[in-house]
């Protein structure tokens, strides 16, 4: 077969392309997997530990995040903190808001609102010029270090959804003492936040059918690094005694770089979303349901009678599925 000097020129192309980048060939052949959302669900985005202007895997986490957005008609994300790397933001014009947020997450299925808690991470730049951003933002939103927030489930029943954000920085007795965390940290009440969420639990808005806490530190991870770290221990025994007793149905953090589903005794279940820009090592408990060293996010899908949770990777599979089971009953009581 007879083959042309042009034709010549593109097959090496190709193969070229093909060697130097794998995922490009992948891509064009790999078929996305279908999303298996319930209907009459309200749909949002989790992710954490992100912010590194586009490098190591931040933009095609954000790319296939604008993917399955659109295909979820997802209503709102959630950021598990460590936003900025490697200390924060100075203020709200440093150019990190333009490099690692603006422009990376510029397409129209993710100009929705972004509820947002602080790491670790973000207490070494000024927190308090990410609750500023708010006001500068539309889609922004950390209208204090920690906040509470209702969404309506869809169909019109009147049920909701309450979502508690919180700061988990000033739980750890020893960020007190540390150089770049200690001046931000100080001037911070943890009792007076954990007496603000225990309101917040137990005085429930009515209506309210699923109950969930959002911070950055998890109190529970399959990694070896940090499932019995400092800081792990201190969330844990902070919060333990205010998520079991008033039946909180999940607590989402970030902070492991990591996907992980866990279901430790005491009913809360535990996810981590720490990995829309680096995922490290992660191994399994006795008690995890899921866990991944995978570039990606969690996709929720909220029903009057279940929430469903995706775990899906930067390259659109969908790397694990659960669903947690409401009962008409449970209206009130959980």
């Amino acid at each position: 077969m007879f083959v042309s000097a042009k034709q010549l020129v593109t097959i090496i192309s190709l193969i070229c392309t093909v060697l130097l980048f794998p995922e490009a060939g992948q891509g064009q052949t790999k078929k996305v997997e279908k999303l298996n959302i319930p209907p009459n669900s309200l749909n949002f985005i989790a992710l954490g530990d992100w912010g590194r202007y586009g490098d190591d895997h931040q933009l095609q986490v954000a790319a296939q995040m604008a993917k399955t957005a659109k295909e979820a008609s997802v209503l709102f994300f959630i950021s598990t903190g460590d936003n900025f790397y490697p200390k924060g933001v100075a203020s709200t014009l440093d150019p990190h808001w333009h490099y690692s947020f603006e422009e990376i997450y510029k397409p129209f299925s993710l100009q929705r609102e972004w509820y947002s808690v602080l790491g670790n991470h973000d207490y070494m730049g000024d927190p308090d010029a990410q609750v500023a951003y708010s006001k500068v933002s539309r889609r922004w939103e950390m209208p204090g270090r920690y906040f509470s927030k209702t969404f309506a489930l869809p169909g019109g029943s009147g049920e909701k959804i309450q979502i508690s954000f919180i700061d988990t920085n000033p739980l750890i007795p020893e960020f007190y003492s540390n150089a770049e965390y200690g001046p931000n940290v100080k001037t911070q009440d943890s009792t007076a936040q954990k007496q603000w969420l225990q309101q917040v639990l137990t005085e429930k808005a009515e209506g309210v059918k699923w109950n969930l806490v959002v911070g950055h530190h998890p109190l529970y991870t399959a990694s070896d690094k940090r499932s019995e770290g400092y800081d792990t221990k201190a969330v844990r025994r902070s919060l333990k005694s205010l998520l079991d007793p008033n039946h909180v149905d999940a607590y989402l953090a970030g902070h492991d770089h990591s996907l992980q589903h866990l279901e430790p005794e005491g009913g809360v279940h535990h996810f981590i979303s720490g990995s829309a820009s680096e995922a490290t090592q992660v191994g399994k408990l006795d008690y995890s349901k899921f866990s991944a060293m995978e570039y990606g996010f969690l996709l929720f899908s909220v029903s009057s009678k279940e929430m469903v949770v995706h775990a899906i990777s930067h390259t659109g599979k969908v790397l694990y599925r659960t669903s947690l089971q409401k009962e008409p009953q449970d209206l009130g009581q959980k």
